[in-house]
This record gives structure tokens, C-alpha cells and sequence, in this order.
């Protein structure tokens, strides 16, 4: 509650153009973002310009956050999130290689996630569970998108993003609260 208290101080401030806010709320907020923008796009280099966008974007639209529909950081996570697939989806992002014939194409790109790296509980999850959280969350998929990559209906999709997330959250104990968030954005 206390968190909530001062992010609602912030962007009052915000809305009365004081760049003082907005870099206390970057300071508070730019980790988090960062590393969500990381995991969509995978480059060092974009993930920072992107980070950068997403906060520009804040200060332009802070006009349009309303506290009654979630948190800043809600908010903020969903600009972040747009600009990424946004830059993702522009047609001249090329991969470079010898040929120069070799693009990145929804169709060609495949599910490849290493989940070693998160204590082992998304490799415990049922393959359908994992190809989910891979497509929403490593690849930056929307639910319209990855349900269709799946085959699966919408509503099946859905139950398996909000299945995974409570056994995640399960696994990782409540000390996790992005889980937590995930749930209330995307359940």
C-alpha cells in the first residue's frame, strides 16, 4: 500500500511536468521493464532504445493512466510490452547473415526457451503449459496470436496461460509477485 501511495505522489507530479518524477519512477520501475523488454526482443542494445521509448511514452501519456483500472506499473508493463512487439513486427528488422536472404518471420521463428535458468519449475510443467508461457512471454506473442500457433481454441489457450501461472506460482512461493501480476493482467 505504502508503494501504491508514493507512485500515486509521482504522477500526480508527473502530470504537472516534473522530470524529477519521472526519473524516480524510472529508477523505481526501469529493472523490471528492462528486463521484460529483454526476454521479447533479446538484444542488449535494442532493449535499452526500447526502455528508453517506453519511458518517453510514460511522459507523454501519463495523462491517460487511470489508478482505478490497475497499477502504474500495469500500465507501464502494457507500453513496454507494445512498443517491443511493435519494433518486433516492423518489416526492416533484418538478421544479418552471408547469404542476406534469411529474415525474421513469425513462421520461421521456433519456440526455443531455455528454462534451465528458472529454478526448474517451468521445465516441470506439461509441454502444452510450456509451448504457452514460451509464446506469450519469451516471444512476445499476444493470446490471439500464440492460440492460433498452438491450433488450440482461445478459451483452451487462456486455461493453459492461467494453469501455468498458478503452478508457477506455487513452485516459487509468494515472494514472487510478478506472478502474481501476470495473473491479474493476463487471467
Amino acid at each position: 500500500m505504502k508503494h501504491h501511495l508514493k507512485d500515486k505522489e509521482f504522477i500526480q507530479r508527473l502530470t504537472n511536468d516534473d522530470q524529477r518524477a519521472l526519473y524516480q519512477l524510472y529508477d523505481k520501475y526501469s529493472g523490471a521493464l528492462f528486463g521484460v523488454i529483454l526476454r521479447m526482443c533479446r538484444n542488449q542494445e535494442l532493449a535499452e532504445d526500447l526502455l528508453q521509448e517506453t519511458f518517453i511514452k510514460i511522459w507523454q501519456k501519463i495523462d491517460a493512466y487511470d489508478d482505478t483500472k490497475g497499477s502504474f506499473y500495469t500500465w507501464a508493463y502494457r507500453i513496454a510490452k507494445n512498443i517491443t512487439l511493435n519494433s518486433l513486427r516492423k518489416p526492416d528488422l533484418l538478421i544479418q547473415t552471408d547469404d542476406l536472404s534469411v529474415y525474421k518471420d513469425k513462421e520461421e521463428t521456433s519456440v526455443e526457451v531455455d528454462f534451465s535458468e528458472l529454478n526448474g519449475a517451468v521445465r516441470k510443467l506439461e509441454p502444452h503449459h510450456q509451448e504457452a508461457i514460451a509464446l506469450v512471454y519469451f516471444r512476445g506473442l499476444t493470446h490471439r496470436e500464440a492460440y492460433e500457433e498452438m491450433g488450440v481454441p482461445l478459451g483452451t489457450f487462456k486455461s493453459y496461460i492461467r494453469q501455468a501461472l498458478l503452478l508457477l506460482r506455487e513452485s516459487y512461493g509468494q515472494e514472487l509477485t510478478i506472478i502474481v501480476l501476470l495473473i491479474e493482467i493476463f487471467g
